[in-house]
C-alpha cells in the first residue's frame, strides 16, 4: 500500500503545480471572538430552535442539518450518510483515511528531511574546516581529510535531496486527495437539495418507528412539586434560562474539537487555543448550570434512606439541611466575586501562549453561586409552605 501510494505521489508531484498542496492553517482564535461566541451562540441557537418548533412540519430529514454536516463533516462524508447515500459516504471515508495515512507518512518524511538538513549543515561545516586546515598545512594528510569531508558532504547532499523528494511526493499525494474531496464537496453543495428530497421520500415510505417510554429514576415527586408562587416561578424561569443557555455551549465544543482534530491530523496545524478555551468553557458551564440542576433535582445525592421517608419527613430534612446549603453558597458567592474583582484589578491572563483573560471565568463563580442561592431560597419557601399547609392540628 505504501509503495503504491508513494508511486502515485511521485506522479502527482511531477504533474501538479506547487499551489496544489495541503493548505497550512495558522488560525488563532481572537479573544473577542471567543467571548462573543459564548454570549451570542446560545441566544441565536435558542431563537432558531424556537422558530423551528413553531414551524415544525414533521419531516425527519432537514436541509439545514444536511448543510451543517456538509460544512463540518463533509471531509468524512457525514452529510452523505445522513441523506442515505452510503456508497458515496464510504468513498469519502476512504479518501479521508488515505489523507490521514498520507499525512502520517508525510510527517515521518518531514522529520527525515529535518535530520538530513542537519547532517548536511554539519558536513558543510566540516568541509570548510578541512579547507582552512589544508590551506594552512599544505600536507597530504590535510588534503586527504578535505577529500573525505567533501565526500561526506556529497553523500549528505544526496540524502537531503532524496528526503526532499520523499517529502514532496507525500505532500503531493495528500494535496491531490484533499482537492479531490473538495471538488466532491462542491458538487454535493448543489446536489444536497435533490438528495434531501429523495431521502424524505424514502423516509415517508417506511413504517413509523415504534414509540417507547423512558422511565425516570430516582425519588418520586411529592406534593411539594405542585406548590408555587410568583417568586418561585420567576426564580424557576431564571434557572431554566441559565441552564438552557449554557447547555448550548456543548455544541460549541463539538465544532471546536472537530476543527482541532481536522487541523491537527489533516493539515498538520495544531491550535494553541482549542483545548484551553474548551476546558475554561466547561468550567463556567458547570458553575452556571448549578441552579438549573437544583431545580430539576439533578444534583448527585445519596437517596437510599431519603427515599424511604414520607413527603413531610423529606420536607423537614430539606429545611434542616438547607442551613449547610446556604453557608456554602453564600461563602462561594462572596469568595467568587472577590476573586473576580482581584482578577479585574490586575487584568489576569492565563500563563499560555493564547493568554486569555481570567476575570470572566472567575466572575461566573459568583454569578453561579448567586443563581444557586436564589433557587435554594425558592426551594426553602416551597418546603416551608408545604409544611405549614400540612401542619398537624
Amino acid at each position: 500500500m505504501q509503495d503504491i501510494l508513494g508511486a502515485i505521489g511521485e506522479a502527482l508531484a511531477g504533474l501538479l503545480p506547487l499551489w496544489v498542496r495541503l493548505p497550512n492553517l495558522t488560525f488563532t482564535l481572537p479573544h473577542w471572538a471567543y467571548w462573543a461566541g459564548l454570549l451570542l451562540f446560545p441566544i441565536i441557537a435558542m431563537y432558531l430552535i424556537r422558530r423551528a418548533e413553531q414551524a415544525r412540519s414533521g419531516e425527519v430529514i432537514s436541509k439545514p442539518i444536511a448543510y451543517m454536516l456538509w460544512l463540518w463533516g463533509g471531509f468524512a462524508g457525514l452529510h452523505r450518510f445522513y441523506l442515505g447515500s452510503h456508497i458515496v459516504g464510504f468513498v469519502y471515508v476512504l479518501l479521508f483515511t488515505l489523507v490521514l495515512y498520507g499525512n502520517s507518512l508525510g510527517t515521518k518524511a518531514r522529520d527525515a528531511k529535518s535530520a538530513t538538513e542537519n547532517q548536511l549543515k554539519i558536513a558543510e561545516f566540516m568541509v570548510k574546516r578541512a579547507e582552512k586546515s589544508a590551506a594552512r598545512q599544505k600536507s597530504a594528510g590535510a588534503e586527504a581529510k578535505l577529500a573525505a569531508a567533501q565526500k561526506a558532504r556529497d553523500a549528505a547532499l544526496l540524502k537531503d535531496k532524496a528526503a526532499f523528494q520523499d517529502q514532496e511526493k507525500w505532500q503531493a499525494l495528500v494535496g491531490g486527495l484533499f482537492w479531490l474531496i473538495m471538488l466532491m464537496m462542491i458538487a454535493d453543495a448543489f446536489l444536497i437539495p435533490g438528495l434531501v428530497s429523495a431521502a424524505r421520500r424514502r423516509e415517508a415510505a417506511r413504517a413509523p418507528p415504534r414509540e417507547f417510554e423512558v422511565m425516570a429514576r430516582g425519588v418520586a415527586e411529592d406534593e411539594r412539586s405542585q406548590i408555587t408562587s410568583p417568586l418561585i416561578e420567576r426564580v424557576g424561569m431564571v434557572s431554566d434560562w441559565s441552564g438552557n443557555f449554557v447547555a448550548y455551549w456543548s455544541v460549541i465544543a463539538v465544532f471546536v474539537y472537530y476543527y482541532e482534530v481536522v487541523a491537527r491530523y489533516v493539515f498538520n496545524s495544531p491550535t494553541n487555543w482549542a483545548h484551553e478555551s474548551m476546558f475554561l468553557m466547561f468550567g463556567m458551564q458547570y458553575l452556571l448550570s448549578g441552579a438549573y440542576a437544583l431545580k430539576e433535582e439533578s444534583h448527585v445525592r445519596v437517596d437510599v434512606i431519603y427515599g424511604l421517608f414520607s413527603p413531610r419527613a423529606r420536607a423537614w430534612i430539606d429545611v434542616v439541611t438547607s442551613l449547610f446549603f446556604f453557608i456554602f453558597t453564600i461563602t462561594l458567592m462572596l469568595t467568587g466575586f472577590l476573586f473576580a474583582f482581584d482578577s479585574m484589578d490586575v487584568w489576569e491572563v492565563s500563563f499560555t501562549e493564547w493568554a486569555i483573560q481570567y476575570w470572566p471565568v472567575k466572575l461566573t463563580i459568583g454569578i453561579g453561586a448567586l443563581l444557586l442561592l436564589l433557587q435554594g431560597i425558592a426551594r426553602l419557601i416551597r418546603d416551608v409552605t408545604y409544611l405549614r399547609s400540612n401542619a398537624v392540628g
